[in-house]
């Protein structure tokens, strides 16, 4: 138990700004292995931005209440996805050759690809979920499947950047079917926690929008970086936000 615990805690560590526990222990194959944990990561990330939204909807109207929950999200993870869709969207924006697209992901400025495409993302997820009808639930499913799907591309897709420079070197490496078996099935509650019909909806979906990634990042530099997994995790998070807002539409009973 205490073996899991470290790897949930360096997954915590890798993707959020929460301070790990002393005892943990750290090795670049111990990380690696902790993308099994992703899910879960998600999960309670998702509830910790829900609960701020919760919060602050008894002092405040709707509107603000998701602005100051995108703010907390934002400093909860320090911009990680964010940045990786900046700077997958100036990468892939930017440049013809493979080689000068993965250079300018690189750089840690951001271009005129990457400012609009986060502009777009931030706006995007504020007005979303200004239309959604569970605010706070939607929060803590997209959390959580959008980086399932986003961690799912480390077990199909080779690895393609500079592991010398590159800020997710420990996830280079493959994955194990034990690790990927964990990733999916913690994403289990969505079957409690929507309606069936919703929910075969957003699995669907996400499947389509898996395939068309992964499409995309083979053909624009043969496989995946950091940064398009942070990419991944940002557009599908819309995605869910959008499917749900749909599918309250058609389904009676959006919760079960």
């Amino acid at each position: 138990m205490k073996k899991q615990l470290n790897l949930f805690f360096l997954a915590l560590g890798f993707f959020s700004r929460i301070p790990m526990p002393a005892w943990v222990e750290y090795s670049p194959q111990l990380l690696n292995r902790s993308s099994r944990y992703y899910t879960l990561v998600g999960w309670l990330l998702g509830a910790l931005v829900a609960g701020v939204f919760v919060a602050a909807s008894q002092l405040f109207s709707t509107s603000i209440s998701i602005w100051l929950a995108m703010v907390f999200s934002l400093l909860l993870t320090g911009v990680f996805h964010e940045d990786g869709l900046a700077d997958t969207a100036d990468g892939f924006g930017g440049a013809f050759a493979r080689e000068k697209k993965l250079l300018i992901m690189k750089d840690s400025r951001i271009g005129s690809y990457g400012a609009a495409a986060l502009v777009m993302a931030l706006l995007g997820k504020y007005v979303l979920l200004a239309e959604t009808s569970a605010i706070a639930l939607s929060l803590l499913i997209a959390y959580a499947l959008s980086r399932t799907l986003a961690a799912s591309l480390i077990f199909t897709l080779p690895y393609v950047a500079d592991e010398d420079s590159s800020k997710s070197k420990p996830l280079a490496n493959n994955q194990s079917r034990t690790d990927f078996f964990i990733l999916v099935i913690t994403a289990a509650p969505i079957f409690v926690l929507l309606h069936w019909q919703t929910t075969c909806v957003i699995i669907v979906a996400l499947l389509v929008l898996r395939q068309l990634i992964t499409r995309y990042f083979l053909r624009q530099i043969g496989g995946y970086t950091g940064d398009c997994l942070g990419a991944a995790q940002q557009v599908s998070e819309l995605v869910i936000y959008a499917v749900l807002i749909v599918s309250t539409q058609f389904t009676p009973g959006f919760l079960l």
